[in-house]
């Protein structure tokens, strides 16, 4: 048997659960496992009989959920081409500071559009959370969009950003169609 175990904030749990344990019951279907949840500490434990890479998946999504990802966006860590990366933001700013909430704005944006711009532009999932922000997205776009963030956190105008972006969906486009010529 293997076993994972993460904890995830309380307030995630319900999240993690879903209508009567709907969302809890596909995440064990679709990672062939059990999950063990503690609803007062938030630990989550994946009990997974036979496949570490399983294992290793659903744990990865309830960590999704648990950053912030709706279940279905944290699903698409089931794909072994797709990867979580969660970038703390105490390393730039204090808990709870104006500086802090600064740069969560600023990369969400006004209504979400900074974060829906970057997620199109590099086909990814961002969720900011807590003093997080996470990524899903496969290798490649992954790349783009953590520098994207960190671009935003130190402090350049979202229209660069979205340039940068740009011209990397371009070069990848042209890099990919090239590919298929070969």
């Amino acid at each position: 048997m293997i076993v994972g175990t993460i904890k995830i904030p309380r307030e995630r749990v319900p999240v993690l659960i879903g209508t009567r344990g709907s969302t809890k019951k596909r995440i064990e279907h679709m990672g062939k496992s059990k999950l063990e949840v503690d609803s007062d500490s938030g630990v989550v434990q994946v009990l997974q009989y036979d496949d570490p890479i399983l294992s290793m998946l659903t744990t990865n999504v309830v960590k999704a959920i648990g950053r912030g990802f709706n279940p279905e966006k944290a699903e698409a860590l089931y794909n072994p081409d797709m990867q979580l990366i969660v970038i703390s933001l105490r390393d730039f700013a204090k808990p709870g500071s104006r500086r802090m909430e600064d740069i969560k704005g600023r990369i969400i944006g006004r209504a979400g559009k900074t974060r829906r711009i970057i997620e199109e532009l590099s086909s990814s999932f961002i969720s900011v959370y807590g003093d997080t922000v996470s990524v899903i997205a496969d290798h490649v776009s992954l790349s783009y969009s953590i520098e994207a963030v960190q671009m935003i956190i130190q402090g350049k105008r979202q229209r660069t950003v979205y340039q940068y972006l740009e011209k990397k969906f371009r070069e990848l486009k042209f890099k990919r169609l090239e590919e298929s010529f070969e």
